[in-house]
């Protein structure tokens, strides 16, 4: 089993300035790769605390690989809809020859009715302008002097420069939240998955795996694929600190949440059924619950490990991505639970 780190920046000004959000994430990068750890991703969002301080992802992992040397950096998501695909491809593709190879390219939809107005882009075109945008950025990196004639974007001839410096192109793989329709896409494209387990129900997750998996099988892909997922962490040598401290950050980090999905509450969208009650089922979100559900992994390095073989015994083989730093946690607290998880968790993962 692979193990990455993901920030997922659930701060504002009032928590801490943005410059020393990056430094910390920053150094706790380095950290990672001195560790062994196997990615850093970061997402893309606006405007809220709520994931705001990273409008930009391919900017924050651009600096991630000009201080380190070998960990892999992943987008966790870049969002087509908000950027012109030659734009997107060509970042991108810069940041993949940057690295020397060490990109993972992961796309997403959005689904914060706040974004999508700020963008004058209507919600009920989020999934045809996702396909249209991913498979615009791989026409650009694998092809010459593309002409795309799209429903949302047109142009041509062109051909990218930098080409990638993965080839064909750096891996891709698709977010997906409650919608079996983009898990079988997704395996049917031979892409990998990014899933937040946090949302649903192990039953759910388990079917949507399923569907990933019978389609990338169907459609003639080897292996069963990667699928990333990101859960919140907190280790400590004692159990209890790190469930108390856990608690309190998954509060904080709850609360960041309500408020970027209160636009919800009003808005409707065909390409999002369901959505709609999202303020109500954020509001209920319960740590307790969540804890024995295995939705966060908090407690001693042990405790911990218990937590992650269920997980592995659930879901397969899949990459994890540890949140260390969510909800405004301490750089040190942030720096203790990966050097613990590192030194007496990933060792018995090899196998």
């Amino acid at each position: 089993m692979k193990v990455g780190i993901n920030f997922f920046p659930t701060v504002g000004p009032e928590d801490k300035p943005a410059h020393r959000y990056y430094d910390e994430c920053l150094e706790l990068a380095v950290l990672a790769e001195q560790l062994g750890f196997a990615h850093i991703k970061t997402v893309e969002h606006y405007f809220h605390p709520y994931g705001g301080y990273s409008p930009d992802p391919v900017t924050f992992l651009t600096a991630v690989a000009a201080r380190t040397d070998t960990i892999r950096v992943a987008t966790g998501a870049a969002i087509p809809a908000f950027t012109h695909p030659v734009k997107l491809a060509g970042k991108l593709a810069m940041l993949d020859n940057i690295s020397h190879g060490r990109l993972d390219v992961g796309f997403g939809r959005a689904f914060l009715p706040d974004e999508f107005a700020a963008f004058n882009i209507s919600m009920d075109t989020s999934r045809d302008r996702f396909n249209e945008g991913v498979e615009a950025c791989r026409a650009l990196w694998t092809e010459e002097k593309v002409v795309w004639d799209g429903q949302f974007t047109q142009f041509g001839p062109v051909t990218l420069l930098p080409r990638p410096f993965q080839q064909p192109h750096p891996p891709i793989l698709v977010a997906a939240a409650f919608t079996p329709e983009s898990c079988e896409s997704a395996g049917t494209k031979g892409y990998g998955l990014l899933l937040v387990p946090s949302i649903s129900r192990r039953e759910r997750v388990q079917e949507m795996l399923a569907l990933y998996r019978d389609a990338r099988a169907a459609a003639g892909h080897e292996g069963p694929g990667t699928v990333q997922m990101s859960y919140n962490c907190y280790l400590d040598e004692d159990g209890d600190a790190a469930r108390h401290w856990a608690a309190v950050h998954a509060g904080h980090y709850n609360q960041r949440l309500q408020d970027a999905v209160s636009g919800w509450a009003s808005t409707t969208s065909s390409d999002y059924k369901g959505y709609e009650r999202l303020v109500e089922q954020v509001k209920k979100a319960d740590f307790a619950t969540s804890l024995q559900e295995n939705k966060v992994l908090a407690g001693t390095p042990e405790e911990v490990l218990a937590q992650v073989r269920t997980i592995r015994d659930w879901y397969g083989e899949i990459t994890v991505s540890l949140q260390v730093n969510s909800g405004n946690t301490p750089v040190e607290a942030a720096a203790e639970t990966m050097r613990l998880f590192a030194g007496r968790v990933m060792p018995h993962l090899a196998g």
